[in-house]
C-alpha cells in the first residue's frame, strides 16, 4: 500500500532578534487537520535533515504505521558555513540572538499558526555537529520551552560543559545523544581538527551524573550523514 506523503512548504519569518528574514521548511503530515494537536520537532541544519536525513519520508512512514505521535517538523536552513558558525557556535557573534529567536520568536509563531500542545515536553530540538550544540544550549537556557533534545555528534567545548554543569532544572529535559567511535579527528569550520569522541564522552559522563532522562549510544562510524541518517529511525521513535 502506498504511504501517504506529507507536504513540505517553504515559509519565512521576520526575526527582530537577528534583524533578518529566516527561511523555514515546514513538514505537515499527510492527514494534517486543525482538529488534532501536534508535537513540534525543530531542526537546525534544516535542509540537511530533509534532504540528507530524509526526515519527512521517515515521519510519513511512522505516522502511517502510528508508531509516533502527531508531529510537525520545522527545518531551519543555514545560508552558508559562515552563517552557520555565527548562529550555532557557542562563541558565534549571533549565537545568543539565534537562541532567543528560537525561544521568543519561532515558538510563538508556530503555536499561533498550528494546533500545537504549547508545552515544553512536546517541543524538541535536533541538530548535527554545531547544530546539535545550538539545540542543546537552547534547551539548557529554555527548558520550559523545549523539553526534548536530539544530539547527533555535537561539538562540545568548555562553554558547553559549563552550561550543563550549571543546569539545575533536570526534571524538565529529555536528551538523546549519539557519537561515532571514528570521530576522533573531525575537521571543524575553523580548519582545525578536533577529537569529538573524547569531548562527547566527557559530556555523556556529566549528563549521566545529573537526573536528566538521558539516552546515549556510540555508533561505529564517522562525522557524516551516512551514519546520522539511519540513526534518525531510532531517534524519532524513542523521542516521539
Amino acid at each position: 500500500m502506498e504511504i501517504p506523503k506529507g507536504t513540505i512548504k517553504e515559509h519565512s519569518i521576520k526575526s527582530n532578534e537577528l534583524g533578518e528574514e529566516i527561511q523555514l521548511l515546514i513538514y505537515l503530515p499527510a492527514n494534517f487537520s486543525p482538529l488534532y494537536k501536534y508535537s513540534l520537532l525543530i531542526a537546525q541544519d534544516g535542509r540537511d535533515y530533509f534532504q540528507l536525513g530524509r526526515i519527512g519520508r521517515l515521519a510519513d512512514e511512522y505516522l502511517f504505521e502510528r508508531e509516533i505521535e502527531n508531529l510537525i517538523i520545522i527545518g531551519i536552513p543555514y545560508k552558508d558555513v559562515e552563517d552557520r558558525r555565527r548562529k550555532y557556535h557557542p562563541a558565534g557573534e549571533q549565537n545568543k540572538q539565534y537562541i532567543r529567536f528560537l525561544a521568543h520568536e519561532l515558538v510563538p509563531f508556530l503555536d499561533n499558526k498550528f494546533p500545537t500542545y504549547q508545552m515544553g515536553s512536546t517541543r524538541a530540538l535536533i541538530g548535527d555537529s554545531l547544530g546539535a550544540t545550538a539545540s542543546l544550549m537552547t534547551a539548557l537556557q529554555y527548558p520550559h520551552t523545549f523539553g526534548k533534545v536530539l544530539l547527533q555528534s555535537p561539538y562540545v567545548d568548555d562553554q558547553v560543559m559549563d552550561s550543563v554543569q550549571k543546569f539545575t532544572e533536570t526534571e524538565l529535559l529529555e536528551i538523546y545523544h549519539i557519537i561515532g567511535t571514528g570521530e576522533t579527528e573531525v575537521k571543524t569550520t575553523n580548519g582545525k581538527t578536533s577529537d569529538f569522541l573524547k569531548s562527547n564522552r566527557k559530556l555523556s559522563t556529566l549528563l549521566t551524573s545529573k537526573s536528566i532522562t538521558y539516552f546515549y549510544d556510540e555508533f561505529e562510524g564517522d562525522h557524516t550523514w551516512t551514519y546520522w541518517q539511519p540513526d534518525l529511525k531510532r531517534a524519532l521513535k524513542m523521542m516521539f
